[in-house]
C-alpha cells in the first residue's frame, strides 16, 4: 500500500516533492483546530501527519490516533506530548541542526537593534518625524565591550557567542540554568580563554545583554520572572530566541514599563501568536514574529529533513532524526 501523508500546513520544496514520489499526499488549506487535527489523525486515513509547531499533539490526540508518527517541522517539540506518543508505539521526528547560524543572526540582530533603538528610528522616519541630525537624537548604547550573557550554551549559544565576540563582547555563560554544571576547558574547545562560565545568578546580575538559549522545560518555564528581572541591571537587555514561555510575558511588561530593564528583544512569545497586554506598545522592545529559522536555505532543509523523516516512518524504517527511540519497542 502506498504511504499516506496528511500535512498540516504547505511547506516549502523539497519537503512536498520528496512525500509526493514516497506516496500520497494531503496538504490542508488552512491550519486546523485541535479538534480537526484530533479527528483526522483518528481516521486511519493517514500513516503520518507532518505537524507544525502550533499544532498540538496531545495525550487526547495521540490516544486516538491511527498513526504511524509525528514529523514535526520544527527543531523543538514541545507542541507533542512525546511520551503519550512513545507508550502508543508512535514514532516522533524533528528537524535539528539546520537552524543554528540563522537563529544565531536573529539573536544578535535584536542585540543591536535593541541597542541602537532601530525600529523607533525606523518608524521615526516612516512617520515623517525625523527633521534632521540632533546631537541627542535616539541616543543608544554601544554593544563594544558590553557584557553578553548566555542562558544555555548549546549550538545556538555558542554560534550567537563567537558572533558576539567578534563585535568585541564581553562573553560570558550558565551551561543549564537554573541547575549548574561545570563546563571543562575541552568541552569548551575553541572558546577555552575566551568566555567565562558564572553561575546563573551570577549570569543575571552581570549581563548588560542576557541571551536566552535553553529548551523548554519543566525547569525552564518561566525561567525569568519577576525575581530574576528585578536582580538585572536597569540598563540589562533581555533578548529571546528560545522558546515563549521561557519568559513570564506579563512579569516583563511590568518590568519594562517600570524601567526595572531597559529594553527586550523577543522573535518568541508565552501564548504565541498572541501577545501580553501592553508588550506591543511599548518603545523598549523590538518584536519579531518568530524568524528564528526564516532563511530560504533553512527552512527548505528543514522540508527535506521533515519529509525525510515521514517517509522512513511510513515504510517502517527508523527516521534519520527520531526524538523517541524508545518508541521502537
Amino acid at each position: 500500500m502506498s504511504a499516506r501523508f496528511l500535512v498540516t500546513t504547505p511547506i516549502p520544496d523539497p519537503g512536498l516533492p520528496l512525500l509526493e514520489e514516497a506516496g500520497t499526499v494531503t496538504v490542508l488549506p488552512a491550519p486546523p483546530d485541535h479538534a480537526r487535527l484530533t479527528q483526522l489523525c483518528a481516521s486511519g486515513d493517514y500513516d503520518v501527519v507532518l505537524t507544525q509547531l502550533r499544532d498540538r499533539v496531545d495525550a487526547e490526540l495521540l490516544a486516538a490516533a491511527k498513526l504511524r508518527g509525528v514529523s514535526n517541522y520544527a527543531v523543538g517539540v514541545n507542541n507533542i506530548d512525546v511520551a503519550a506518543a512513545t507508550g502508543r508505539g508512535i514514532l516522533v521526528g524533528n528537524t535539528p541542526g539546520v537552524l543554528t547560524d540563522a537563529t544565531a543572526d536573529v539573536a544578535l540582530a535584536l542585540i543591536l537593534a535593541t541597542a541602537r533603538r532601530v525600529v523607533e528610528a525606523d518608524r521615526m522616519v516612516r512617520q515623517g518625524r525625523f527633521t534632521g541630525w540632533e546631537p541627542q537624537l535616539l541616543l543608544g548604547h554601544d554593544v563594544t565591550g558590553a557584557v553578553l550573557g548566555l542562558a544555555g550554551f548549546g549550538r545556538i549559544a555558542r554560534a550567537t557567542a563567537r558572533r558576539a565576540l567578534a563585535f568585541g563582547m564581553t562573553v560570558l555563560f550558565a551551561p543549564r540554568p537554573p541547575a549548574h554544571r561545570e563546563v571543562t576547558e575541552e568541552e569548551l574547545g575553541e572558546f577555552a580563554g575566551r568566555v567565562a562560565q558564572v553561575s546563573w545568578e551570577d549570569l543575571v546580575a552581570r549581563s548588560d545583554y542576557l541571551s536566552l538559549h535553553v529548551p523548554l522545560t519543566v525547569s525552564t518555564h518561566h525561567l525569568v520572572d519577576t525575581d530574576v528581572l528585578a536582580r538585572m541591571k536597569p540598563s540589562a537587555v533581555l533578548i529571546n530566541t528560545a522558546r515563549g514561555p521561557v519568559v513570564d510575558e506579563t512579569a516583563l511588561v511590568t518590568a519594562l514599563r517600570n524601567g526595572t530593564i531597559a529594553a527586550a528583544g523577543l522573535d518568541v512569545y508565552e501564548h504565541e501568536p498572541a501577545l501580553a497586554a501592553g508588550l506591543a506598545e511599548l518603545d523598549n522592545t523590538v518584536l519579531l514574529p518568530h524568524i528564528g529559522s526564516a532563511t530560504v536555505p533553512v527552512r527548505a532543509e528543514m522540508a527535506r529533513l521533515a519529509a525525510l523523516n515521514a517517509i522512513a516512518i511510513a515504510a517502517g524504517r527508523t527516521p534519520p532524526h527520531l526524538v523517541n527511540p524508545e518508541a521502537l519497542r
